[in-house]
């Protein structure tokens, strides 16, 4: 089996929360591959774990980052150009919606968390990008997160899933518009991963059950799963892939009725 060598490549991992994040599964395959990584983070809350998470990389450079405030994402992406030659991945793995969003009906849904879900799960990608574009080098790749539920309803999913429409629709606007420098930008959708925001789902436990049960491989998909194919989809092996919603959910999303067997 021939390895990915990804030696002297720069990657930027943003929203690693801990070793549980779909970042931090991304993350992993790219250190393991030999790129050098930076990683952001929102809150001293988060720096220790982070801190201990990357204690043992070289080179490894951490930034505290809300991607609410352009000022902060401009900051980054200053520093990053003063010591890398340049960005050959990122990683998107932010996403954020209030609590009592996902409680409710969606049709309950305030402005304000409406607003909150949008700017932090969808348009942080766009600040992102456009900051980034100066750095990116010929052929980097992008990567962001998704879900199913942008697609098909998925009961208390509510307004996380309208941010993952926009995301959607952003990665192939982005796309669009990158590829002419060769940068290649794409989306994974993994079905139902026990992580932190996973936690905020109502009936998340319910869900990842009957996830098992109706999907053609009869599993539930793993970090590790989402890890390799973030990997593939930062590097010269998707040379030819752009603008994708690319899904790791053993299948679930073919499926058109979802029959319990006895």
């Amino acid at each position: 089996m021939v390895n990915l060598d990804l030696t002297g490549k720069k990657a930027l991992v943003m929203g690693v929360a801990n070793k549980r994040s779909l970042g931090w599964a991304i993350a992993s395959e790219l250190i393991d591959a030999g790129a050098e990584l930076a990683f952001t983070y929102q809150g001293e809350r988060l720096k220790g774990t982070l801190e201990k998470l990357t204690a043992d990389l070289p080179n490894c450079r951490l930034y505290d980052c809300d991607v609410t405030d352009d000022a902060q994402i401009a900051a980054v992406f200053d520093d990053l150009g003063q010591h890398w030659d340049g960005i050959d991945a990122l990683v998107h793995a932010i996403a954020f919606a209030p609590r009592e969003a996902l409680d409710g009906r969606y049709v309950d849904t305030t402005r304000s968390d409406w607003l909150t879900a949008l700017e932090i799960s969808a348009f942080s990608l766009v600040a992102v990008a456009r900051a980034a574009e100066p750095l990116f080098n010929e052929g980097a790749g992008v990567v962001t997160l998704t879900y199913h539920a942008s697609e098909k309803v998925v009961p208390k999913y509510n307004v996380m899933a309208i941010a993952k429409s926009a995301l959607e629709g952003s990665v192939r606007y982005l796309a669009y518009e990158l590829g002419a420098k060769g940068v290649r930008v794409n989306a994974i959708s993994a079905g139902p991963m026990r992580t932190i925001a996973a936690r905020s789902i109502p009936g998340f436990t319910e869900m990842y059950k009957a996830f098992e049960r109706s999907a053609p491989l009869r599993r539930n998909v793993t970090h590790e799963d989402v890890g390799k194919l973030g990997l593939f989809l930062l590097s010269p092996w998707s040379a030819s892939t752009t603008g994708e919603v690319v899904y790791t959910d053993s299948g679930y999303n073919v499926m058109g009725m979802h029959l319990v067997e006895e």
